[in-house]
């Protein structure tokens, strides 16, 4: 079993991620992502990560929906509180599922009258627990997909929009050629940004930005990080979503099930090594899926040169 110290000086070697990262000197911006609270635990667990996070100024933070838009008022309210109580710029996902587009419409109406300038448009998991990969079937009287969505937010206008894309393809996809025509009808619909899914393949990530700059898509593509300590739940993750797991990852958390300090440092340890080569291919921004927890997230920003600002 490897030791903590085996760990800390994985992470801070002078050939590292961390002194990997700390040699790029590009200006770096992040964005945080977040999920809506069930119970009042996670409310206060949520409210400790976003107080955490706040005074590293993110260029956005985002907060989801649940699978078939469950949490959907749970958002609604979250996103109130952060434009109300911090200095953070909240961009509210939406989706299409159990939606009419009167409705739909409403909630992005609302989003702008409260003072959101920013809208993640997505198509939504199946409604009914099928999650990602499921059979999805469209209301008859709601929007189809994520393309339709962004049309619909871009009539209606004020917006900054997001979509995501999946650089191993999507679950649901029937080729990576088809997610990148999607891609460019999102654009044409009025998407200006794209955020991956989280990925661990860094080849993979690589081969789809040279695909999709190669098919004429020119707006920002921000690779999503997820630094995760839990690899029995990252396999579950990753399991629903078609993200690849390296046999060096997995080979990295075996027999460390009873291990958690050693499982948390090789966690930051790889998302730094992922951020440090992505600077190197040149990219400046990253999105992290911080699983409504600060710490490792907090860490790897210390890393690649982001501090706190007066507030």
């Amino acid at each position: 079993m490897a030791t903590l110290a085996e760990a800390r000086a994985l992470l801070l070697s002078p050939l590292g991620p961390v002194a990997r990262a700390g040699a790029v000197r590009n200006p770096v911006s992040v964005s945080f992502e977040f999920f809506p609270p069930k119970t009042d635990q996670a409310e206060e667990n949520l409210w400790q990560a976003i107080r955490r996070l706040e005074p590293l100024n993110p260029s956005f933070v985002s907060v989801t929906y649940g699978a078939g838009g469950s949490t959907r008022e749970r958002t609604h309210r979250t996103v109130q509180r952060i434009l109300e109580e911090t200095t953070l710029r909240p961009a509210a996902h939406l989706t299409c599922v159990e939606a009419s587009r009167d409705e739909v419409d409403q909630v992005i109406r609302d989003y702008k009258d409260a003072g959101v300038r920013h809208i993640v448009a997505l198509r939504g998991d199946p409604p009914g627990g099928a999650g990602i990969g499921g059979v999805y079937t469209p209301r008859a009287d709601g929007y189809a997909n994520a393309t339709e969505l962004a049309q619909a937010i871009s009539r209606i206008g004020g917006f900054d929009i997001t979509v995501g894309v999946y650089p191993e393809k999507h679950p649901e996809s029937p080729s990576l050629d088809h997610d990148i025509d999607v891609l460019k009808a999102k654009v044409d619909a009025g998407a200006t940004r794209a955020v991956s899914q989280f990925f661990f393949d860094m080849d993979a990530f690589l081969r789809f930005r040279d695909r999709v700059r190669a098919a004429g898509v020119t707006i920002p593509l921000v690779p999503g990080v997820m630094p995760v300590s839990n690899f029995a739940g990252l396999k579950r993750m990753c399991g629903s979503c078609g993200a690849s797991i390296p046999a060096w990852l997995e080979a990295h958390f075996e027999g460390l099930d009873d291990d958690p300090d050693t499982r948390r440092l090789l966690a930051a340890s790889v998302a730094a090594e992922t951020c440090a080569r992505l600077q190197e291919e040149g990219f400046e921004d990253f999105h992290f899926y911080t699983l409504n927890r600060a710490d490792l997230v907090y860490a790897i920003c210390r890393v690649l040169g982001v501090r706190e600002t007066a507030q």
